[in-house]
């Protein structure tokens, strides 16, 4: 296999186009120019263009997952599963991903850390917090620490029962609907009795 033409990408930087003899076109990142010493009119053995293709495939990935991350944070699990869709074989997918987080672009302690912000903000409790990073693979030694960075319930508590009553504190059924509502949302029970009685009301157990 000849290379017939080897030349930078006008449109992603640092990737290069090998331009086979048979008319396809493998993308290659700097490293495997580098590697494979690739030139205009090299010859490949058949070892030499199996191991370049494959090479290659691992490039593309990489690429695909460097640009999902940019738009999209996610955990490893998360980035692992998405490699496999794209045919990623496992070993594949590991190495990729050990080298994003030697790079700094995967960190699921982060992005933990990330996710309790963002739910808690938008008013969730610690329960809902637990379940998205059970959904999202985020290892469950990193779930304490990323804990700590969410918001305090009580003050997510006291807008919601603010809003919801309004005037309604002796309202037993509104009490109990707005009580179950903060339940749905993942806080803990106790937490809920708290903020009622802060607002000077009471739902007996």
């Amino acid at each position: 296999m000849v290379i017939q033409e080897l030349k930078p990408s006008k449109h992603v930087e640092g990737r290069w186009l090998a331009v086979l003899e048979d008319g396809s076109i493998l993308r290659l990142g700097e490293g495997e120019v580098v590697r494979f010493a690739l030139y205009a009119g090299k010859r490949l053995s058949d070892q030499e263009a199996e191991e370049l293709q494959r090479a290659a495939k691992g490039s593309a990935l990489k690429e695909k997952a460097l640009s999902l991350l940019s738009r999209k944070p996610q955990s490893r699990r998360e980035l692992e599963r998405k490699l496999g869709e794209w045919g990623a074989m496992e070993q594949e997918s590991a190495a990729i991903c050990d080298r994003l987080e030697e790079l700094g672009y995967l960190n699921d302690a982060a992005y933990a850390g990330m996710v309790a912000r963002h739910y808690s903000a938008k008013g969730y409790g610690e329960r809902k917090l637990r379940d998205e990073f059970y959904r999202r693979g985020i290892p469950r030694q990193l779930w304490e620490e990323a804990l700590a960075e969410s918001q305090d319930p009580r003050q997510a508590i006291d807008h919601f029962l603010a809003k919801k009553l309004s005037g309604r504190e002796g309202d037993r059924q509104a009490l109990k609907k707005a009580s179950d509502a903060l339940a749905r949302r993942g806080y803990r029970w106790s937490d809920i009795n708290e903020g009622l009685r802060r607002y000077g009301a009471v739902l007996d157990d």
